[in-house]
């Protein structure tokens, strides 16, 4: 038993350490925006692939073509829908000069759809800077562009931006935007420590440049997801990468509807992690690893130890260091969540993480879509 305790204590003093750290670096003040004006902004490529998003594209890209923003160009990829989706860019395109299409009709064998169809969209591309985002986000305004330029320096060659979910009612949706929030709090947090290890393709900027450099994607052709996070993780450094936050760089994203949904979406996700650097690893292994051992252990020292006025007290102190830091982080980042539930989604991201990532450790074959 005395052991378990100082395991506890241990876990509890590395959590609060994190929250420490992710405080200072939410708190710090943004770093100069670039010396660009907002009439002279670098000019974008804003790439989207898109599978049977038909509905969906009608309300995205009428938001993108409307930001305010005077050099930017919006490129479709089409890949290999099912739907009306092919006809319904060629009219589009016809009426909007910065407005393409690419058309994919099948995907060779040895390479992930999703893949090669966003480096299809991003080779042609026009311009140096590529905007990523998917066909089911929504830009929080017109001046997401804007504010996503800011940070188009000249030694920056990658730029992570945050995408919250939409809020609706319920647990599900609760949890999904608790979970999010999490995700947010570690990759733009660990960035803005100058350790970038991943990004979200729902809303971050890459050079074409940096990518045909690299050879784009051809470390992981096989591999389903990785072509936001496994490329950051790969290119970032405290050097190269930026962060962009406030409400007008948001870019909300339809939540999934059902548990099972979610769930594929995670695992899908948490796979990709898999093949992270050995210090990313390490590192984000430590935090998860200390969330998980203090809590559990803690509720289960609360039954059995005779110190359990002790273990509450540092329960109580990790709890309030966790509301304090999200409170500060979300506020950084532009979003609005509600954190009277945060005791019970803590606990119940304990068996989330544990179930999610325990199917992606033991899952050989993930798809994106078919």
């Amino acid at each position: 038993m005395q052991y378990l305790e100082l395991l506890f204590f241990a876990a509890i003093t590395l959590q609060l350490i994190f929250f420490i750290l992710f405080v200072i670096a939410f708190s710090r003040k943004a770093k100069a925006s670039s010396s660009l004006s907002h009439a002279e902004g670098a000019a974008l490529s804003v790439v989207v692939c898109a599978h049977d998003e038909l509905e969906n594209l009608k309300i995205l890209v009428p938001a993108l073509l409307q930001q305010h923003y005077p050099s930017f160009e919006v490129i479709v990829v089409d890949d290999r829908s099912n739907d009306d989706t092919l006809d319904w860019l060629l009219s589009e395109t016809k009426k909007h000069s910065n407005l393409r299409m690419v058309h994919v009709d099948q995907t060779p064998n040895h390479i992930n759809g999703k893949k090669y169809a966003l480096t299809l969209g991003i080779r042609a591309a026009t311009h140096d800077w590529i905007v990523l985002t998917d066909a089911d986000c929504r830009p929080q305004g017109s001046n997401w562009l804007s504010s996503l330029s800011e940070q188009t320096k000249l030694n920056t060659e990658i730029i992570l931006g945050y995408s919250p979910y939409q809020k609706k009612a319920g647990w599900l949706n609760r949890f999904i935007r608790f979970e999010t929030l999490i995700t947010g709090l570690q990759y733009l947090g660990f960035a803005l420590m100058n350790m970038p290890y991943m990004g979200v393709g729902r809303n971050m900027a890459y050079r074409k440049s940096l990518f045909m450099e690299n050879k784009g994607f051809n470390h992981m052709l096989s591999q389903t997801g990785g072509d936001d996070d496994l490329f950051v993780n790969k290119h970032a450094n405290s050097n190269n990468t930026a962060v962009v936050l406030g409400n007008q760089s948001l870019v909300y994203s339809i939540p999934k509807n059902t548990v099972s949904e979610f769930f594929q979406q995670k695992v899908r996700h948490l796979a990709a992690g898999r093949n992270y650097k050995l210090g990313h690893r390490i590192v984000l292994g430590l935090f998860m690893f200390s969330w998980l051992i203090s809590l559990i252990l803690g509720i289960s020292l609360l039954i059995f130890s005779v110190n359990a006025l002790t273990i509450v007290i540092a329960l109580m102190a990790r709890l309030i260091a966790f509301i304090v830091t999200l409170q500060i982080a979300q506020k950084r980042m532009g979003e609005r969540f509600e954190l009277w539930p945060v005791l019970v989604l803590d606990i119940i991201y304990i068996i989330y993480y544990l179930s999610t990532g325990t199917a992606a450790l033991l899952t050989k074959k993930i798809q994106w879509k078919n």
